[in-house]
């Protein structure tokens, strides 16, 4: 019912939803997420266009991007690659350069983040008219599937670690499935000045910092489907950096 009422309200609003899928070896799982997308935002009737940011991916992602844009339009799939990997967060800050929506909604294009989420985020925005909504796998009905005992006890972990020594006042600090308002991720991304895994957890940081208004949506989060987890010990260790200068800095 709340979904329903977000959708004719968006319509009446003239909102538009731009999704930032950036890519880097995904040409499986691109087809499917994009389906998805298409799908659960056609149904909802909500104004939208996915952006494909790909990092100059050696296994053909960007030719899958080139035939989806034929198949649903060029005004829907909207092409924006890199000759090379750059980065999570100047991916985004390039995405919002060419993103026409008022809300930008940013997720992982390995099928992790369902896209039948997507209204319940809306709908929560609304509710509130929350700068952010963020997804949840530690509140309510919010979970996680497909991770071994490793993968879980680390997340777990540093979720855990980061309550305790930052106080973000949300639940899922490290969640890369979230929904903003434009001007607010352009603002949060021009003060953050992490790398990596510690970024998305600093764009909560510094917006509580800036008081902008916090919501959140429980959600199922499922392991990729295809292809390898970008996560590995290097990428651990810049988390434990990075989550030791956000505690000495904030």
């Amino acid at each position: 019912m709340a979904s329903r009422r977000a959708t004719r309200r968006s319509q009446e609003d003239g909102d538009k939803y731009s999704v930032l899928l950036p890519t880097y070896n995904e040409r499986e799982n691109l087809p499917l997420i994009v389906w998805l997308l298409v799908k659960y935002f056609e149904e909802s009737e909500f104004n939208y266009e996915i952006i494909v940011i790909d990092d100059g991916s050696p296994d053909g992602t960007l030719e899958v991007a080139q035939q989806l844009q034929q198949l649903y339009g060029e005004d829907k799939i909207v092409l924006r690659p890199r000759a090379k990997k750059l980065g999570l967060g100047t991916a985004y800050i390039h995405g919002i350069k060419h993103a026409t929506g008022n809300f930008i909604i940013i997720m992982d294009a390995d099928l992790s983040h369902h896209p039948k989420f997507i209204p319940e985020l809306i709908a929560k925005q609304k509710e509130g008219n929350y700068d952010l909504v963020s997804s949840t796998r530690y509140r309510g009905n919010g979970g996680v599937y497909g991770w071994d005992l490793r993968r879980k006890l680390i997340s777990r972990g540093a979720n855990f670690v980061t309550q305790v020594l930052l106080r973000p006042g949300t639940s899922d600090l490290t969640g890369s499935f979230r929904l903003y308002k434009k001007e607010v991720l352009e603002s949060l991304i021009e003060r953050c000045v992490s790398k990596g895994y510690v970024f998305q957890m600093e764009m909560i940081i510094r917006a509580r910092q800036l008081n902008y208004s916090i919501g959140e949506v429980p959600i199922s989060f499922v392991d990729r489907v295809y292809g390898e987890s970008k996560l590995g010990g290097n990428e651990i260790i810049s988390f434990i950096k990075g989550l030791l200068t956000l505690f000495a800095t904030t």
